[in-house]
Protein backbone atom coordinates (compact mmCIF):
# COMPACT_ATOMS: atom_id res chain seq x y z
CA UNK A 1 0.00 0.00 0.00
CA UNK A 2 1.22 3.18 -0.98
CA UNK A 3 1.68 5.72 1.95
CA UNK A 4 0.89 9.32 0.99
CA UNK A 5 -1.56 12.15 2.08
CA UNK A 6 -4.44 11.17 4.37
CA UNK A 7 -2.90 7.87 5.07
CA UNK A 8 -2.29 7.21 8.83
CA UNK A 9 1.87 8.27 10.09
CA UNK A 10 3.68 4.93 10.70
CA UNK A 11 5.84 4.84 13.62
CA UNK A 12 8.88 6.39 14.63
CA UNK A 13 11.23 2.76 15.39
CA UNK A 14 14.68 3.89 15.67
CA UNK A 15 17.96 2.80 17.81
CA UNK A 16 18.91 5.33 19.15
CA UNK A 17 18.46 9.35 20.14
CA UNK A 18 21.75 11.76 19.77
CA UNK A 19 19.64 14.70 20.25
CA UNK A 20 16.76 15.68 22.13
CA UNK A 21 14.65 13.51 24.20
CA UNK A 22 13.13 10.26 22.73
CA UNK A 23 9.78 10.63 20.62
CA UNK A 24 7.65 7.41 21.57
CA UNK A 25 4.81 8.50 19.51
CA UNK A 26 2.85 11.62 17.72
CA UNK A 27 1.27 13.35 19.73
CA UNK A 28 -2.97 14.42 18.94
CA UNK A 29 -3.12 18.29 18.49
CA UNK A 30 0.72 18.57 18.03
CA UNK A 31 2.66 19.08 14.25
CA UNK A 32 5.43 17.13 13.12
CA UNK A 33 8.17 17.40 10.09
CA UNK A 34 10.06 13.76 10.41
CA UNK A 35 12.96 14.65 7.66
CA UNK A 36 15.25 11.93 6.67
CA UNK A 37 18.42 13.22 5.64
CA UNK A 38 22.21 12.03 5.78
CA UNK A 39 25.99 13.65 6.90
CA UNK A 40 27.08 13.22 3.18
CA UNK A 41 23.76 14.38 1.43
CA UNK A 42 24.65 18.02 0.61
CA UNK A 43 21.14 19.27 -0.01
CA UNK A 44 20.47 17.80 3.15
CA UNK A 45 23.43 20.18 5.33
CA UNK A 46 21.70 22.95 3.67
CA UNK A 47 18.11 21.93 4.66
CA UNK A 48 19.24 22.18 8.58
CA UNK A 49 19.33 25.52 9.14
CA UNK A 50 15.97 25.90 7.66
CA UNK A 51 14.66 23.11 9.59
CA UNK A 52 16.31 24.79 13.12
CA UNK A 53 14.45 28.09 11.53
CA UNK A 54 10.83 26.34 11.22
CA UNK A 55 11.48 24.85 15.14
CA UNK A 56 12.17 28.03 16.39
CA UNK A 57 9.33 30.13 14.30
CA UNK A 58 6.25 27.64 14.77
CA UNK A 59 7.60 25.97 17.96
CA UNK A 60 4.73 27.73 19.75
CA UNK A 61 1.99 26.36 17.05
CA UNK A 62 3.11 22.81 18.54
CA UNK A 63 5.35 22.19 15.80
CA UNK A 64 8.29 19.22 16.49
CA UNK A 65 10.55 18.83 13.86
CA UNK A 66 12.45 15.03 13.96
CA UNK A 67 15.38 14.46 12.00
CA UNK A 68 16.15 10.97 11.03
CA UNK A 69 19.00 9.78 10.28
CA UNK A 70 18.96 6.35 8.25
CA UNK A 71 21.56 6.56 5.07
CA UNK A 72 24.84 6.70 7.12
CA UNK A 73 27.70 5.23 5.34
CA UNK A 74 29.99 3.26 8.04
CA UNK A 75 30.64 -0.55 8.17
CA UNK A 76 29.01 -0.96 11.75
CA UNK A 77 26.07 0.57 13.64
CA UNK A 78 28.65 1.73 16.93
CA UNK A 79 30.92 3.52 13.96
CA UNK A 80 28.12 5.12 12.20
CA UNK A 81 26.66 6.05 15.55
CA UNK A 82 29.75 7.59 17.06
CA UNK A 83 30.80 9.48 13.51
CA UNK A 84 27.42 10.90 13.20
CA UNK A 85 27.33 11.98 16.80
CA UNK A 86 30.94 13.53 16.19
CA UNK A 87 30.03 15.07 13.22
CA UNK A 88 26.56 16.87 15.12
CA UNK A 89 29.00 18.08 17.30
CA UNK A 90 31.38 19.80 15.32
CA UNK A 91 29.25 21.13 12.71
CA UNK A 92 25.59 21.83 14.33
CA UNK A 93 25.47 23.56 17.32
CA UNK A 94 22.78 25.67 16.52
CA UNK A 95 20.13 22.28 16.49
CA UNK A 96 16.95 23.50 17.94
CA UNK A 97 15.45 19.96 17.15
CA UNK A 98 15.75 16.10 17.86
CA UNK A 99 18.27 13.68 15.95
CA UNK A 100 17.47 10.23 15.88
CA UNK A 101 19.54 7.37 14.64
CA UNK A 102 18.52 4.13 12.69
CA UNK A 103 21.13 1.48 11.02
CA UNK A 104 18.77 -1.71 10.74
CA UNK A 105 16.74 -0.21 7.95
CA UNK A 106 13.24 -0.33 9.52
CA UNK A 107 12.66 3.38 9.53
CA UNK A 108 13.24 3.53 5.46
CA UNK A 109 10.91 0.27 5.56
CA UNK A 110 8.21 2.10 7.53
CA UNK A 111 8.43 5.81 5.48
CA UNK A 112 10.70 5.57 2.58
CA UNK A 113 9.80 2.51 0.71
CA UNK A 114 5.99 2.65 0.94
CA UNK A 115 5.91 6.33 0.14
CA UNK A 116 7.99 5.84 -3.10
CA UNK A 117 10.48 8.03 -1.84
CA UNK A 118 13.68 7.68 -4.10
CA UNK A 119 16.27 10.17 -1.76
CA UNK A 120 16.43 12.30 0.78
CA UNK A 121 16.50 15.26 1.98
CA UNK A 122 12.91 13.87 2.44
CA UNK A 123 9.94 15.20 4.62
CA UNK A 124 7.33 13.99 6.09
CA UNK A 125 4.70 16.35 7.78
CA UNK A 126 2.49 14.95 10.13
CA UNK A 127 -0.97 16.71 10.96
CA UNK A 128 -2.55 17.60 13.85
CA UNK A 129 -4.75 14.16 13.75
CA UNK A 130 -1.88 11.70 12.95
CA UNK A 131 -2.18 11.70 9.49
CA UNK A 132 0.50 12.39 6.38
CA UNK A 133 -0.13 15.98 5.34
CA UNK A 134 2.73 16.38 3.23
CA UNK A 135 5.80 14.55 1.45
CA UNK A 136 8.60 15.89 -0.40
CA UNK A 137 11.29 18.32 -0.01
CA UNK A 138 12.00 20.42 2.93
CA UNK A 139 12.53 23.79 0.89
CA UNK A 140 8.92 23.45 -0.17
CA UNK A 141 7.65 23.47 3.76
CA UNK A 142 7.42 27.16 3.58
CA UNK A 143 4.89 27.54 1.57
CA UNK A 144 3.14 24.18 3.11
CA UNK A 145 3.19 24.73 6.92
CA UNK A 146 1.30 27.76 7.35
CA UNK A 147 -1.22 25.97 5.31
CA UNK A 148 -1.41 22.68 6.85
CA UNK A 149 -1.58 25.02 10.46
CA UNK A 150 -5.09 26.50 9.44
CA UNK A 151 -6.30 23.26 8.35
CA UNK A 152 -6.97 23.74 4.93
CA UNK A 153 -4.26 22.03 2.93
CA UNK A 154 -5.34 18.70 2.86
CA UNK A 155 -9.00 18.90 1.39
CA UNK A 156 -7.26 21.65 -0.93
CA UNK A 157 -7.29 20.75 -4.84
CA UNK A 158 -3.23 21.70 -4.53
CA UNK A 159 -2.39 19.81 -2.48
CA UNK A 160 -4.04 16.36 -4.02
CA UNK A 161 -3.02 17.64 -7.35
CA UNK A 162 0.66 17.64 -5.90
CA UNK A 163 0.42 14.56 -4.21
CA UNK A 164 -0.69 12.55 -6.72
CA UNK A 165 1.75 13.90 -9.28
CA UNK A 166 4.60 13.24 -6.56
CA UNK A 167 3.01 9.44 -6.78
CA UNK A 168 3.00 9.10 -10.49
CA UNK A 169 6.12 10.24 -10.81
CA UNK A 170 8.12 8.63 -8.38
CA UNK A 171 5.83 5.26 -9.84
CA UNK A 172 7.21 5.73 -13.25
CA UNK A 173 10.72 6.50 -12.11
CA UNK A 174 10.76 3.04 -9.99
CA UNK A 175 9.35 1.08 -13.40
CA UNK A 176 12.79 3.06 -15.32
CA UNK A 177 15.03 1.97 -12.57
CA UNK A 178 13.89 -1.77 -12.33
CA UNK A 179 15.03 -1.98 -16.24
CA UNK A 180 18.04 0.53 -15.93
CA UNK A 181 19.90 -0.85 -13.12
CA UNK A 182 20.37 -4.69 -14.48
CA UNK A 183 21.79 -3.74 -18.31
CA UNK A 184 23.88 -1.10 -16.38
CA UNK A 185 25.03 -3.47 -13.76
CA UNK A 186 25.54 -5.87 -16.69
CA UNK A 187 27.47 -3.35 -18.71
CA UNK A 188 29.32 -2.56 -15.57
CA UNK A 189 30.66 -6.00 -14.91
CA UNK A 190 32.04 -6.34 -18.51
CA UNK A 191 33.79 -3.11 -18.81
CA UNK A 192 35.48 -3.83 -15.64
CA UNK A 193 36.32 -7.50 -17.07
CA UNK A 194 37.60 -6.04 -20.20
CA UNK A 195 34.71 -7.21 -22.40
CA UNK A 196 34.23 -4.89 -24.91
CA UNK A 197 31.38 -6.51 -26.89
CA UNK A 198 29.50 -7.96 -23.89
CA UNK A 199 29.54 -4.47 -22.76
CA UNK A 200 28.86 -2.81 -26.67
CA UNK A 201 25.82 -5.61 -26.42
CA UNK A 202 24.29 -4.27 -22.78
CA UNK A 203 25.03 -0.02 -23.16
CA UNK A 204 23.39 -0.70 -26.84
CA UNK A 205 19.98 -2.07 -25.29
CA UNK A 206 20.65 1.13 -22.64
CA UNK A 207 20.77 3.76 -25.91
CA UNK A 208 17.83 1.57 -27.54
CA UNK A 209 15.79 2.19 -23.87
CA UNK A 210 16.98 5.34 -22.42
CA UNK A 211 17.96 7.66 -25.35
CA UNK A 212 17.46 10.96 -23.28
CA UNK A 213 20.06 9.65 -20.59
CA UNK A 214 23.34 11.68 -20.88
CA UNK A 215 25.40 9.22 -18.55
CA UNK A 216 24.07 5.95 -20.68
CA UNK A 217 24.74 8.38 -24.31
CA UNK A 218 28.59 8.97 -23.19
CA UNK A 219 29.05 5.68 -22.07
CA UNK A 220 28.36 4.10 -25.48
CA UNK A 221 30.79 6.72 -27.02
CA UNK A 222 33.62 6.30 -24.47
CA UNK A 223 32.97 2.48 -24.80
CA UNK A 224 33.80 2.65 -28.53
CA UNK A 225 36.41 5.55 -29.01
CA UNK A 226 38.51 5.38 -26.17
CA UNK A 227 38.04 1.39 -25.12
CA UNK A 228 37.64 -0.38 -28.57
CA UNK A 229 39.38 2.62 -30.72
CA UNK A 230 36.88 2.02 -33.75
CA UNK A 231 36.38 5.27 -35.03
CA UNK A 232 34.34 4.28 -37.49
CA UNK A 233 31.48 3.20 -35.60
CA UNK A 234 32.38 5.95 -32.37
CA UNK A 235 32.74 9.19 -33.99
CA UNK A 236 29.06 9.48 -35.30
CA UNK A 237 28.04 8.19 -32.37
CA UNK A 238 29.71 11.14 -30.26
CA UNK A 239 28.75 13.28 -32.91
CA UNK A 240 24.89 12.24 -32.78
CA UNK A 241 25.80 12.71 -28.87
CA UNK A 242 27.14 16.48 -29.62
CA UNK A 243 23.88 17.25 -31.85
CA UNK A 244 21.25 15.86 -29.11
CA UNK A 245 23.31 17.92 -26.26
CA UNK A 246 22.67 21.29 -28.60
CA UNK A 247 19.67 20.53 -29.38
CA UNK A 248 18.30 19.80 -25.47
CA UNK A 249 20.37 22.95 -24.70
CA UNK A 250 21.46 21.56 -21.29
CA UNK A 251 24.86 22.62 -19.76
CA UNK A 252 24.74 19.29 -18.32
CA UNK A 253 24.17 17.20 -20.76
CA UNK A 254 26.85 19.33 -22.88
CA UNK A 255 29.39 19.57 -20.01
CA UNK A 256 29.59 15.59 -19.89
CA UNK A 257 29.88 15.39 -23.59
CA UNK A 258 32.85 17.92 -24.10
CA UNK A 259 34.49 15.64 -20.78
CA UNK A 260 34.92 12.91 -23.42
CA UNK A 261 36.62 14.84 -25.53
CA UNK A 262 38.99 17.28 -23.26
CA UNK A 263 39.67 15.88 -19.84
CA UNK A 264 43.12 16.38 -18.27
CA UNK A 265 43.57 12.57 -17.74
CA UNK A 266 42.91 10.95 -21.03
CA UNK A 267 44.94 10.44 -24.29
CA UNK A 268 43.37 11.55 -27.05
CA UNK A 269 46.34 11.03 -29.59
CA UNK A 270 44.62 8.60 -31.27
CA UNK A 271 40.95 10.75 -31.64
CA UNK A 272 40.98 12.95 -35.73
CA UNK A 273 42.36 16.18 -34.09
CA UNK A 274 39.90 18.08 -36.58
CA UNK A 275 37.08 16.44 -35.17
CA UNK A 276 38.09 16.71 -32.14
CA UNK A 277 38.28 19.78 -31.76
CA UNK A 278 35.79 21.18 -33.90
CA UNK A 279 33.47 19.41 -31.29
CA UNK A 280 34.99 21.00 -28.76
CA UNK A 281 34.56 24.56 -30.05
CA UNK A 282 30.93 23.94 -30.56
CA UNK A 283 30.21 22.54 -27.24
CA UNK A 284 32.50 25.11 -25.38
CA UNK A 285 30.82 28.33 -27.05
CA UNK A 286 27.01 27.08 -25.86
CA UNK A 287 28.27 26.14 -22.92
CA UNK A 288 29.85 29.65 -22.42
CA UNK A 289 26.55 31.26 -23.76
CA UNK A 290 24.04 29.21 -20.73
CA UNK A 291 26.31 29.90 -18.16
CA UNK A 292 28.85 32.71 -18.97
CA UNK A 293 31.43 32.96 -16.17
CA UNK A 294 30.03 36.65 -15.09
CA UNK A 295 26.72 34.45 -14.67
CA UNK A 296 25.20 32.68 -11.20
CA UNK A 297 25.09 29.34 -12.56
CA UNK A 298 26.14 27.40 -8.91
CA UNK A 299 28.14 24.55 -10.54
CA UNK A 300 30.75 26.50 -12.58
CA UNK A 301 33.46 24.22 -10.71
CA UNK A 302 31.71 20.74 -12.43
CA UNK A 303 30.93 22.34 -15.59
CA UNK A 304 34.17 24.48 -15.93
CA UNK A 305 37.08 22.04 -15.92
CA UNK A 306 36.89 20.33 -19.64
CA UNK A 307 36.23 23.78 -21.06
CA UNK A 308 39.82 25.35 -19.31
CA UNK A 309 41.02 21.77 -20.82
CA UNK A 310 40.00 22.94 -24.17
CA UNK A 311 40.96 26.35 -24.32
CA UNK A 312 44.64 25.07 -22.89
CA UNK A 313 45.31 22.78 -25.45
CA UNK A 314 43.15 24.87 -28.23
CA UNK A 315 46.21 27.51 -27.71
CA UNK A 316 44.39 29.97 -25.24
CA UNK A 317 46.59 29.48 -21.70
CA UNK A 318 44.87 32.80 -20.92
CA UNK A 319 41.18 31.97 -21.15
CA UNK A 320 42.19 28.41 -19.41
CA UNK A 321 43.65 30.10 -16.35
CA UNK A 322 40.21 32.50 -16.07
CA UNK A 323 37.91 29.91 -16.33
CA UNK A 324 39.81 27.46 -13.65
CA UNK A 325 39.57 30.67 -11.51
CA UNK A 326 36.07 31.58 -11.97
CA UNK A 327 35.91 27.39 -11.23
CA UNK A 328 37.47 27.64 -8.01
CA UNK A 329 35.02 30.94 -7.20
CA UNK A 330 32.06 29.14 -7.98
CA UNK A 331 33.58 25.89 -5.54
CA UNK A 332 34.07 28.35 -2.77
CA UNK A 333 30.69 29.54 -2.72
CA UNK A 334 29.23 26.24 -2.80
CA UNK A 335 27.27 25.85 0.61
CA UNK A 336 25.81 22.73 -0.31
CA UNK A 337 29.11 20.32 -0.12
CA UNK A 338 30.51 18.50 2.23
CA UNK A 339 34.58 19.65 3.15
CA UNK A 340 35.94 16.50 2.06
CA UNK A 341 34.19 16.49 -1.36
CA UNK A 342 35.12 20.00 -1.88
CA UNK A 343 38.31 19.68 -0.98
CA UNK A 344 38.70 16.59 -3.44
CA UNK A 345 37.42 19.56 -6.29
CA UNK A 346 39.49 21.60 -5.40
CA UNK A 347 42.78 19.76 -5.28
CA UNK A 348 41.82 18.98 -9.02
CA UNK A 349 40.98 22.54 -10.23
CA UNK A 350 44.22 23.75 -8.64
CA UNK A 351 46.31 20.79 -9.94
CA UNK A 352 44.69 22.25 -13.66
CA UNK A 353 45.28 25.93 -12.49
CA UNK A 354 49.19 24.92 -11.47
CA UNK A 355 49.32 22.67 -14.76
CA UNK A 356 47.99 25.70 -17.11
CA UNK A 357 50.71 28.54 -15.30
CA UNK A 358 53.61 26.39 -14.92
CA UNK A 359 53.93 26.64 -11.39
CA UNK A 360 53.02 26.16 -7.86
CA UNK A 361 49.63 27.68 -6.87
CA UNK A 362 48.00 27.79 -3.21
CA UNK A 363 44.59 27.98 -2.05
CA UNK A 364 44.46 28.76 2.17
CA UNK A 365 46.49 25.10 2.98
CA UNK A 366 47.02 23.34 -0.03
CA UNK A 367 49.87 23.75 -2.70
CA UNK A 368 49.69 22.42 -5.76
CA UNK A 369 52.86 22.20 -8.35
CA UNK A 370 52.75 21.63 -12.34
CA UNK A 371 52.95 18.37 -13.34
CA UNK A 372 56.18 17.75 -15.37
CA UNK A 373 55.06 15.52 -17.98
CA UNK A 374 51.53 17.45 -18.59
CA UNK A 375 49.98 17.88 -21.81
CA UNK A 376 51.50 20.60 -23.34
CA UNK A 377 49.27 23.25 -25.88
CA UNK A 378 48.70 22.06 -29.05
CA UNK A 379 50.27 18.84 -28.43
CA UNK A 380 47.34 16.39 -29.81
CA UNK A 381 46.82 18.28 -32.38
CA UNK A 382 47.75 16.93 -35.89
CA UNK A 383 48.87 19.13 -38.97
CA UNK A 384 46.70 19.16 -42.23
CA UNK A 385 46.88 16.01 -43.68
CA UNK A 386 48.25 13.56 -41.21
CA UNK A 387 46.84 9.99 -41.13
CA UNK A 388 44.07 8.88 -39.53
CA UNK A 389 42.96 5.51 -38.86
CA UNK A 390 39.23 4.19 -38.96
CA UNK A 391 39.72 1.46 -36.72
CA UNK A 392 42.64 1.22 -34.30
Amino acid sequence: MVLRMDSPAPAVKVQSWLRGEPLTAFQPGKLYIVEFWATWCGPCLAAMPHLAQLQDKYKDSGLEVVAVAASEDAPTADEARTKLDAWLTENCSYLNYRIAFDFTGEMKKLWMKPSLSLGIPTSFVVDRDGAIAFIGHPMELDEVLPKVMNGRWRASKQAKAGDAKRVAENEAAMRERAVKMPIMEKYHAAFKAQEWHTALTAIEEGVALFPDDPNIRTCHATLLLHKMRDMRAGLPVLQLVVRDAINKNSVDWLSHVLEQLFHPEEDYSYLPSAERFAMGKELSEHILTLDPPAGDGAFKFLNYPALGQYFYENGDKDRAIELIEVALKSLADWKDGQEKMKRRIGQRLLQALANYKGEQVCSQDLCVAPQQDFLKPNRTRKTEGDDTSENA
